[in-house]
């Protein structure tokens, strides 16, 4: 029996743990949180925290010599891609170059590397003082977007008009980063969509593009919170076929040959334009649940399948059907939750492919300002978009909060 680690406990990787296991595979957590709910489904754990690659080769390394080899690594839902990598290193197991991961999780370095090969992305400077941030506002036209280099989730990310605080901004936007680096680039307007990409023996498979929903882009400015995606997309073939080949340029451009790619894609001026790639399976339940409800292609198996060095069949990556599947995510009002109402219907909604609502009751729910601020989601599937998206909204409205 092959060993898999999978870095992040999370709740969205329990999908994957799952997965995981239905493969036959002895499945080991590593996260930082004891209580962590991915190791009620895990075989073994390691306490250590996901972004700390060091104490997690460290405990992982251990744990590979006196108890079981680990025959992969792999984190699902979890933007942890350089201690992915690291481990992968370290044990000498299937991975992304280290020198891949760093340019992932960097956003200056990874556009750096994409511009020099060609791929289009925003205009976008990294700035180091206010004096700086203040000289390109005046000389940029709006809207503009400041956003930490190397944040997760959307936090410190801000969509920028006449009218925002600019001091307020550089300064939010700067707190949000663990690295103290902000950077801004120009906003673009179009279709933006979601795109999870495997690559094998350096050819590009895109396995899912999914039409981002910003429908909240006004309600919760400045702040940018998408609010779900539909799949298929209304991009034709032609358009899908660009797509790839931007993504496997990108690939090149970041050095990796077999591993995941995680688009975020502009249809701007009829131009394929990158916003960032990341070296890792989305989070969101895109890759676990939305992929596979749509496409039929199972995506978390193929990707653990890379991981363990494995071969991966072209077939496999194939759409087996096109489906009609919608997400939508819940933002209750402020306030400390005292009740939550129509699980029950939820649970009864057989439209409904997936939903987790993941706040508690006793929780303090403030202002929506990055993508963990939501509390919930809910993935429908319809006979048209249209439809799925009406059964999202439906379940959504089932739902209902009281508070203290």
């Amino acid at each position: 029996m092959k060993n898999i680690l999978i870095i992040s406990g999370g709740i969205e990787a329990i999908p994957g743990i799952i997965k995981a296991k239905e493969m036959g595979l002895n499945v080991v957590v590593s996260d930082g949180n004891p209580n962590a709910p991915g190791f009620n489904y895990s075989d073994d754990k390691i306490i250590a925290s996901t972004y700390d690659h060091k104490e997690t080769y460290r405990k992982v390394k251990n744990y590979h010599t006196l108890k079981k080899n680990i025959d992969g690594v792999i984190c699902i839902a979890s933007d942890v891609p350089y201690t992915v990598a690291y481990v992968a290193e370290k044990l000498q197991l299937p991975g992304i170059p280290l020198k891949s991961a760093n340019l992932a999780i960097d956003k200056i370095l990874m556009k750096d590397s994409l511009s020099r090969s060609g791929v289009l992305v925003p205009d976008y400077h990294e700035i180091k003082s206010f004096a700086e941030f203040n000289n390109i506002i005046n000389t940029w036209d709006y809207p503009l977007i400041i956003k930490p280099v190397d944040s997760r989730g959307a936090r410190g990310v801000l969509r920028l008009v006449p009218g925002v605080d600019l001091d307020w901004a550089w300064n939010y936007s700067l707190k949000n980063s663990p690295s103290g680096r902000v950077m801004i680039e120009r906003y673009l307007d179009g279709v933006q969509l979601s795109t999870e990409s495997i690559i094998v023996k350096s050819k590009c498979y895109t396995c899912g593009y999914s039409d981002r929903n910003y429908e909240y882009l006004d309600r919760y400015a400045p702040h940018i919170i998408e609010n779900g995606s539909d799949m298929p997309t209304i991009f034709s073939k032609h358009v899908k076929k660009r797509i790839d080949e931007t993504i496997k340029m990108g690939a090149e451009s970041l050095g990796i040959k077999n591993g995941i790619i995680k688009g975020d894609i502009v249809i701007s001026d009829n131009e394929v334009k990158v916003i960032e790639l990341a070296t890792r399976l989305s989070g969101g339940y895109f890759s676990t649940n939305m992929i596979p409800s749509s496409t039929g292609i199972d995506l978390i198996k193929e990707a653990i399948k890379i991981s363990l060095g494995e071969k991966i069949r072209h077939k496999d990556l194939l759409p087996k059907h096109n489906k009609y599947i919608s997400q939508r995510y819940i933002f209750p009002n402020a306030g400390v939750i005292k009740k939550i109402k129509g699980i029950k219907k939820l649970k009864n909604n057989s439209s409904l492919k997936f939903f987790n609502i993941h706040a508690k009751v006793g929780q303090e729910i403030g202002k929506i300002t990055s993508h963990p601020s939501r509390a919930g989601m809910v993935i429908a599937e319809g006979i048209s978009r249209k439809d799925a998206v009406n059964q999202c909204t439906k379940a959504i409205n089932d739902i209902g909060f009281d508070y203290q």
